[in-house]
């Protein structure tokens, strides 16, 4: 299914959401959940906090859908931003209940900042990350991304630039090869 296809698909299970059908809950559900889970896992680093804040997001979508307006953001862009901010809510809650320890118990705590150096050296890598990624050809560098940041599965990247399944998978292979031949010049 193409993008456009998915959005109009949420854009409408969206719209039953707000009417109560669990069902379109579902397709939501479906469509959506790889992506937020990512969202949330990125911001708390926590699988088991990551996997209670996507319940709480999915108890909002069924709350809150008929606030959504496809003419102001996409369903993604909509959803992404209740994940988000779910997420922050958790930390911030979180943080609380540290700051009512004793004052004791900070000798305990090391500072897990990265020194000026280690933050350097990682500015570096990134950059020659991103310099290699430019390099590869636009269709495995689409690829690539979309498998390893946005999460998305060889499935579902066949299915969008329509080619086959092992095509994909050799597609995807073949620019991990030359991204690591590139990262390690």
């Amino acid at each position: 299914m193409d993008l456009d296809a998915n959005r109009s698909l949420i854009v409408a299970a969206l719209a039953q959401i707000s009417v109560g059908d669990r069902a379109a809950l579902q397709t939501v559900y479906r469509l959506t959940s790889p992506k937020l889970f990512g969202v949330a896992l990125r911001i708390l680093g926590e699988r088991s906090e990551a996997e209670d804040v996507l319940q709480e997001i999915y108890l909002t979508v069924w709350r809150k859908a008929s606030a959504f307006d496809p003419t102001r953001a996409s369903p993604i862009t909509w959803l992404v931003a209740i994940a988000r901010n779910r997420a922050i809510d958790r930390l911030r809650a979180a943080g609380r209940n540290r700051r009512m320890e004793t004052i004791e118990t900070a000798t305990d705590v090391a500072d897990p900042a990265p020194g000026a150096d280690s933050a350097l050296e990682e500015d570096e890598a990134n950059a020659k990350l991103h310099v290699c990624l430019d390099a590869l050809a636009e269709r495995e560098r689409t690829a690539l991304r979309a498998a390893f940041f946005d999460g998305n599965t060889y499935e579902e990247l066949a299915a969008r630039m329509r080619v086959p399944l092992g095509t994909m998978k050799s597609t995807i292979r073949r620019a991990m090869i030359k991204l690591k031949a590139c990262l390690e010049q």
